[in-house]
């Protein structure tokens, strides 16, 4: 991993500069109206069309309905050979099935693999009534879990994402849920790649595309109705990289086959993991309001890397903002600034910057200092 050189920073509260030579990408054109990709080692978004749109996700929302499940068994509430009954709604429940039926009592690890791989709206709704009662409880307390994951534009209406008018998440939304899954839940992800599972002597297989197929993909869901279109929140690893992406609006299985390979190829060929800053390493100088020292040093808190797209020559840009002089007293590691890096036909991805130093108060003389220095910029005077 190469580190980039900064080549120039001038201390001001909002300031242009050239950070690096590089070669920028060629933009992502792929089918789907709606898609997010998302680097899972940075954070970055490398496409975002329609990201924090609400939209139907189909059975996509199943995997929020597996979330709730997994936290219930890892908190205590729930082992994998805990048994669920099967009521007559999640029995009668059409669409995409495992075929439950009401004799049957499923263990917890049987309606992961229902959901999972066969994505069983009858296994969805057997599991929101053995955790909430109902499924409209359960759907309540989704809706307010994924609130508390930062799932700003999602609100669940079942279990399974059948359609319903107000049954809403956006591709960020799901993005974001899929990283929580795969940092909070790794030890369940296999689940999402097991090719097929067998319930009631029927046999399905997974409908994620591309299981097996070389490229990385190990998971996540697929999603189907009129309205969302052929759908799919995906991801694949290679090498020492994973990404996340999410699209919808497809007309056909195929074309999502054919999107999910089209943005994979290009998330792993377009771009190269640099090193874009040293944790400790001074970025800029903010000025101090009041303070003992006039400027405090800004530092990045941790070694950050960004992708860089590899073809085309051209540059990218950063710029350091903040809020500006900065009050004293100022802890050290206190996060005072934002690092923007710019990048070509991508969305500005965001680094934090801290204070590299403490700075106590001033005593009489710095802030009387800092008092004239405010009224001369008032008058328009220069203070020497």
């Amino acid at each position: 991993m190469s580190l980039i050189r900064l080549r120039a920073l001038v201390s001001v509260a909002a300031l242009g500069l050239s950070v690096l030579s590089a070669q920028a990408q060629v933009a992502y054109e792929g089918l789907a109206p709606n898609v997010l990709v998302m680097d899972y080692n940075t954070g970055q978004i490398l496409v975002d069309q329609n990201a924090d749109v609400p939209l139907p996700p189909a059975s996509m929302s199943k995997l929020m309905t597996l979330n709730m499940l997994f936290e219930a068994i890892e908190d205590g509430r729930v082992q994998l050979d805990t048994t669920f009954t099967v009521s007559e709604r999640a029995h009668g429940m059409g669409g995409s099935r495992m075929f439950l039926e009401t004799r049957h009592r499923p263990t917890a690890e049987d309606l992961i693999r229902g959901i999972a791989v066969l994505s069983g709206n009858d296994a969805t709704v057997a599991v929101a009534e053995g955790l909430a009662g109902s499924e409209e409880a359960f759907a309540r307390l989704a809706t307010a879990r994924a609130q508390q994951l930062g799932m700003e534009n999602t609100n669940l209406m079942n279990a399974s994402g059948w359609p319903h008018p107000e049954h809403r998440m956006s591709l960020r939304d799901l993005a974001i849920l899929a990283r929580h899954m795969l940092e909070e839940h790794g030890e369940y992800y296999h689940y999402l790649a097991e090719r097929e599972f067998t319930w009631n002597n029927i046999t399905q297989p997974n409908r994620v595309p591309l299981l097996g197929a070389g490229l990385g993909l190990d998971g996540l869901k697929t999603g189907h109705t009129n309205e969302a279109g052929y759908a799919l929140t995906g991801s694949a690893v290679q090498g020492d990289r994973r990404v996340i992406f999410v699209f919808s609006g497809l007309d056909s299985e195929r074309a999502r086959l054919e999107e999910a390979e089209r943005i994979i190829n290009w998330s792993f060929r377009q771009f190269a993991e640099h090193r874009v800053v040293n944790e400790g390493q001074v970025l800029a100088e903010a000025a101090v309001w009041m303070g003992a020292e006039n400027t405090v040093p800004l530092t990045a808190p941790r070694d950050h890397d960004i992708l860089v797209p590899v073809f085309t020559e051209d540059q990218i840009t950063a710029r350091v903002v903040y809020d500006g002089p900065v009050a004293a007293p100022i802890a050290e590691g206190q996060e005072l600034a934002r690092l923007i890096v710019s990048v070509p036909g991508m969305p500005d991805f965001e680094l934090p910057l801290v204070a590299g130093r403490a700075v106590a108060e001033g005593g009489f003389v710095p802030r009387m200092r800092s008092a004239a220095i405010v009224l001369a910029g008032h008058l328009g005077l220069m203070i020497q």
